[in-house]
């Protein structure tokens, strides 16, 4: 399968992006699937991750109440909604397909890793 994401760009503090990660060669609505970031200098995090179904989802603490992750399987893509930005919500975010059905905040239960789109939040 191929991740293509898509959405990055440059906002002020407190604006908003919408992320979107569409899969090619195979349907992923079976597979829980994720959204990771990685700033310069840091390891990657979890962001957000969501169940086949788009009926659970998990957040980091830092971006919960900011941050919606959503996916339409009709259209095998997900999204992340991203609103209230801050400047240390900049980094590279990468959408991913887990192995299994249900939310793994694991990045090693992943294995399918799109390209990565750049978000930066200026002050």
């Amino acid at each position: 399968v191929q991740l293509q994401a898509c959405g990055g760009g440059l906002v002020q503090a407190g604006g908003s992006l919408r992320l979107s990660c569409a899969a090619f060669g195979r349907s992923v609505s079976n597979y829980g699937t994720g959204w990771f970031r990685q700033a310069p200098g840091e390891e990657r995090e979890f962001v957000a991750g969501i169940n086949w179904s788009g009926g659970d989802t998990a957040y980091a603490e830092s971006v919960k109440g900011r941050f919606a992750i959503s996916r339409d399987n009709a259209k095998n893509t997900v999204y992340l909604q991203m609103n209230s930005l801050k400047p240390e919500d900049t980094a590279l975010y990468y959408c991913a397909i887990g192995t299994a059905r249900w939310i793994s905040t694991n990045g090693q239960s992943f294995d399918s890793w799109g390209q990565g789109t750049q978000v930066t939040v200026s002050s």
